[in-house]
């Protein structure tokens, strides 16, 4: 990053590929991202088993992980078409393939994660609740450096700021804008990496390994989550700029995080005490 000495804020001119190979082939920290957050959950998963603190064997865990990576990545990458820019999809449908531009949901990776969920469980016969407390222990690392991505690709930038700590983001503008007609902006991807990265991780492996919630309320972990993500996602997207048509006055972060709620409360209202 280099600094612009008219307006004293950074500006991101970070470049998104570790190693570049051409204009738009390489390895870009984006991908990196996401293979690093597979290898976390993995290890995770490795050392709740290790301790007793999980019923995944060696084998469910190498299913769960396949169908996780699986259900991230088209479950992502769908929900950002259908959630975020359905008439492009219906427009250009071979966009759905163009990954090396971006375009990823979160919400949309929840909903496939719910289905590598339904699928896990269902083969290896387990209870689902227990799994579902697991599998959100491994969420918060992956939206932390996924979030970290965002802010290296100068991407899902904030709203405009003059506070000290703002961003200039050249991509915000059109391009040929002069970088002195570029107004800084929120470096909201940094808030939401310590919101919904940092924040969560810290808080669910503190209930996980600290509490006796998973055993003694099955699905109570889960539901936390769910609302505590809502939360601050909410909060993170009072500084984003919208990246999408607003639905009833919100940004569809916030609206789409409306569901997480009410999926929350119901786990954590039914939960219930293990039955030895």
């Amino acid at each position: 990053m280099t600094t612009n000495s008219a307006s004293l804020h950074w500006v991101d001119n970070l470049s998104p590929f570790l190693v570049r190979f051409s204009d738009s082939f390489g390895i870009r920290y984006y991908g990196l991202a996401y293979v690093l957050a597979f290898l976390i959950a993995a290890l995770l998963l490795h050392l709740y088993w290790r301790d007793g603190r999980s019923s995944l064997n060696p084998k469910a865990q190498s299913d769960l992980m396949l169908a996780v990576v699986i259900g991230v990545l088209v479950g992502g990458r769908l929900g950002y078409f259908l959630l975020y820019s359905p008439q492009t999809l219906f427009r250009e449908p071979l966009d759905l393939f163009r990954v090396w531009d971006g375009g990823m949901s979160s919400h949309g990776g929840f909903i496939g994660v719910c289905l590598a969920l339904l699928w896990l469980v269902r083969k290896h016969k387990l209870a689902w609740r227990p799994v579902a407390d697991v599998l959100v222990t491994l969420a918060p690392p992956g939206l932390f450096l996924g979030r970290i991505a965002n802010f290296i690709n100068g991407e899902l930038w904030g709203k405009v700021s003059y506070v000290s700590w703002a961003v200039i983001f050249p991509k915000s503008a059109s391009a040929g804008t002069p970088l002195m007609d570029i107004p800084p902006r929120h470096p909201s991807q940094l808030y939401e990496a310590l919101l919904e990265g940092l924040f969560l991780t810290i808080y669910t492996q503190w209930r996980f390994w600290r509490s006796p919630v998973t055993r003694e309320r099955p699905g109570h972990l889960a539901g936390e989550f769910l609302i505590l993500y809502a939360v601050v996602r909410a909060i993170g997207e009072v500084f984003r700029e919208p990246d999408a048509s607003l639905l009833f006055g919100l940004s569809r972060g916030t609206f789409y995080s409306l569901f997480l709620v009410v999926g929350g409360l119901i786990l954590v209202l039914t939960s219930r005490r293990k039955v030895d």
